[in-house]
């Protein structure tokens, strides 16, 4: 390739915004003449080296608007440890069908078994597929709320919250609900019912849910929208986190003393 005709080919990427090619070229070129690919194989590896680039990129740009609070995937997920999760089930939503619906999960469970690291793992699974997340716990959309009532910001938040195509809404049940919170939580699940996926963690149960809002009539609007089209699973075990304080016997259920020695 001639000093003149390389210049082209590289002003030539640089103006079709092919920001990866110009990195691999040189090597491509390279081992084409040493592999004696065709043109097709050559421009095959040169656009699979582009494309791949961009997923990357838009991978990365998806984690960061998504606001994780960390990484986690299912692979890493201890599936032995919490035998009442089954496994093919959470797999079968990994394949985010669910999301192509417009679907909702819920997963309910006591504090430490793995509902928030489930719930991560399927929106790093979404991310992968270039769909688009955001993850908010109940306690912090509670103070956005009463944040954007004194500013009058309301409405602004709730078409934010109803853009991505996948929101995971964590830890439901900590904190009650006045009426303002409830009233939002209804529109949301309205807006985005059969629109937009919701992921949902819960420490209670369906039938404590009366407890968390301060309007009986505005839960049981909200469940049933939730529920129309969902999955839910149900996680009974052990905490993840306390599993080792407890083999080393420093710590121990809070409805079981301790044995004296």
């Amino acid at each position: 390739m001639t000093d003149l005709l390389y210049q082209r080919v590289q002003a030539s990427l640089g103006r079709l915004k092919l920001a990866r090619i110009p990195d691999c070229l040189d090597r491509l070129a390279e081992d084409a003449a040493k592999h004696n690919w065709t043109y097709l194989d050559f421009l095959d590896r040169v656009l699979e080296a582009e494309v791949s680039a961009r997923h990357e990129r838009d991978v990365a740009m998806k984690t960061k608007l998504a606001h994780l609070p960390f990484l986690k995937t299912l692979d890493e997920f201890d599936f032995t440890f919490q035998p009442s999760i089954q496994e093919r089930q959470i797999r079968e939503l990994a394949t985010l069908r669910f999301v192509a619906h417009g679907e909702n999960v819920l997963l309910l469970g006591p504090p430490g078994v793995g509902k928030t690291h489930l719930a991560i793992a399927l929106g790093v699974a979404a991310i992968a597929q270039s769909i688009s997340v955001y993850f908010l716990t109940v306690g912090d959309l509670l103070d956005m709320l009463h944040r954007d009532a004194k500013e009058d910001r309301l409405t602004h938040r709730l078409a934010a919250l109803c853009k991505p195509k996948l929101l995971i809404l964590d830890e439901m049940g900590y904190f009650p609900l006045d009426r303002l919170a409830a009233q939002f939580l209804f529109q949301l699940v309205s807006r985005r019912y059969l629109k937009g996926s919701i992921i949902l963690t819960s420490n209670k149960s369906y039938g404590e849910w009366g407890d968390i809002f301060a309007d009986q009539v505005l839960a049981a609007a909200i469940l049933d929208r939730l529920l129309h089209v969902s999955t839910t699973v149900n996680i009974r075990g052990q905490s993840y986190r306390l599993r080792e304080k407890r083999k080393a016997g420093v710590f121990h259920e809070l409805n079981e003393p301790p044995k004296e020695g």
